[in-house]
């Protein structure tokens, strides 16, 4: 059975499975009465690789969370008139004709942190960073101003494809207060209602022609150049002191002060004869006063160095119980699908009566990923450095894991015999057959005869976990169910 797609570029869009596993595999789908073009599309949703990054970028009060709501069809984005208004996620999934990209909102911060100037272009660099395109709001109402056209010269140095959306145009009078932000020289101005939704059709069809498309799946093939590992956690958990220790020197400033790392430092470092890209993002410099706009920027910091990586190392600091920013950090790795490894940091520093509690912590608050290598590091001392590059190649390995459809509908079968889903209403529903659609993290589609619930996929998954090991990578499964043809099945 082939599992590898063709290295040529030629094998069928979804990109996931060879010629004669696909074939075996729709065969398969037919015999169990799903429709074929069901099937090749449950497998292209999941069989693609990273997903096109759109930053939606601006001065306060544009009404860019605002669009972020109105491009990913729900209310998510918080929308407040305050800026500085702090949220747990700043990157969310949209899809628009078809097409599935993800959404950067770097809409609410606190004015005051560098200056009004220096903060909107400070957010806007950490979210272009890492954007295939980006979508810069201008109030209409109120025209281009200084901050815009700051916002313009920073656009223009990064290079990237940019849509310029005119937002607040409710009526035909607007339209000429569009048509002036032609000025801008960033091309067409979308005219825009992001509150009603008027115009924001036509300004994503743009946003398609500028963003890449998802790539498709290819199983087995590394991105080119060093294995990339975003270094994360809450200020002053030792980010930076942990990078300098792995180096070998003083290659970023370390401060007692929370945040003084305020630029991402990339750096080149080699580790167990392999060498790695390592991406410093040790929170901001900020003053105490000011945290809450802080806490948005580091964020937003965070999450742009994630999205730049392939594995997210989190630093704990053990000594202290751990936080709800900590479980957030690491929401937000698993969420983006990147290998994880958990660091926990000055463990020399800790007693016997801290250890026991800490470990009862990490069986409670950290529960959900149980399956991540953990590693107990001093990054002040050095202590156990060394095994902080094995479990990193650990996740790499397990993110990378394929197993073949003949294995995994063997194993399917075992599970369906051995542990039937729980019956619901008078019906017992069951996993027909699956497949791998996709690595980098493992992404499996499940076809099902009926609802699986929550506490079922979770056994599947842990199940999964324990036969094949996956060890320091999310899971995604995604299910679907046989619609109803007057079958007697």
């Amino acid at each position: 059975m082939n599992d590898q797609i063709h290295s040529d570029g030629s094998g069928h869009e979804h990109g996931a499975l060879g010629d004669a596993e696909f074939a075996e595999f729709m065969e398969l789908a037919a015999q169990e009465g799903f429709d074929p073009e069901e099937v090749e599309g449950a497998l292209d949703e999941a069989g693609h690789g990273p997903l096109p990054v759109l930053a939606v970028v601006g001065r306060p009060n544009v009404g860019k969370s605002t669009l972020v709501n109105r491009i990913i069809g729900r209310r998510e984005a918080v929308v407040q008139d305050k800026p500085g208004v702090t949220r747990d996620r700043v990157s969310y999934e949209a899809e628009w004709a078809g097409r599935r990209f993800k959404v950067v909102d770097t809409g609410g911060w606190e004015q005051d942190v560098l200056g009004l100037d220096a903060s909107v272009a400070a957010q806007a660099e950490y979210a272009i960073e890492t954007a295939d395109a980006v979508v810069f709001v201008v109030d209409s109402t109120v025209g281009a101003t200084d901050t815009d056209e700051a916002v313009v010269k920073l656009l223009r140095r990064a290079g990237k494809p940019v849509v310029l959306c005119a937002n607040k145009v409710d009526g035909q009078s607007g339209e000429a207060d569009a048509t002036a932000l032609w000025s801008l020289g960033l091309g067409e101005p979308y005219p825009v209602s992001s509150l009603h939704g008027r115009g924001t059709g036509d300004m994503l069809d743009a946003v398609l022609e500028a963003l890449p498309d998802a790539p498709a799946q290819k199983f087995g093939t590394a991105l080119g150049g060093p294995r990339r590992i975003a270094l994360i956690g809450r200020p002053n958990v030792g980010k930076s002191s942990l990078l300098n220790k792995v180096a070998g020197e003083d290659r970023v400033v370390v401060n007692e002060q929370a945040g003084t790392t305020r630029d991402p430092v990339d750096e080149l470092i080699k580790l167990g004869g392999i060498t790695w890209k390592f991406i410093d993002t040790a929170g901001i410099r900020r003053r105490v006063h000011l945290q809450e706009g802080a806490d948005y920027y580091a964020s937003l910091r965070t999450a742009a160095a994630v999205e730049k990586a392939e594995v997210a190392v989190v630093l704990i600091d053990s000594s202290e119980s751990i936080s709800v920013q900590d479980q957030r950090i690491i929401t937000m790795a698993v969420e983006a699908g990147r290998a994880l490894v958990v660091a926990f940091n000055k463990w020399d520093t800790l007693d016997e009566e801290r250890r026991y509690y800490l470990e009862r912590e990490i069986e409670t608050e950290l529960a959900q990923i149980a399956w991540a290598p953990r590693v107990n590091v001093s990054a002040l001392t050095g202590r156990h450095m060394e095994k902080l590059v094995p479990a990193i190649e650990t996740a790499i390995e397990g993110w990378e894991t394929r197993v073949p459809t003949g294995r995994l509908n063997a194993f399917l079968g075992e599970i369906v015999a051995s542990n039937p889903h729980p019956i619901r209403g008078g019906k017992q529903p069951r996993i027909l057959f699956g497949t791998q659609a996709g690595t980098k993290p493992p992404r499996f589609v499940l076809f099902a005869s009926g609802f699986l619930e929550h506490g079922y996929r979770r056994f599947v998954e842990r199940r999964l976990r324990e036969e094949f090991g996956f060890e320091g990578t999310p899971i995604h499964i995604s299910v679907r169910v046989r619609e109803k043809r007057g079958r007697n099945k």
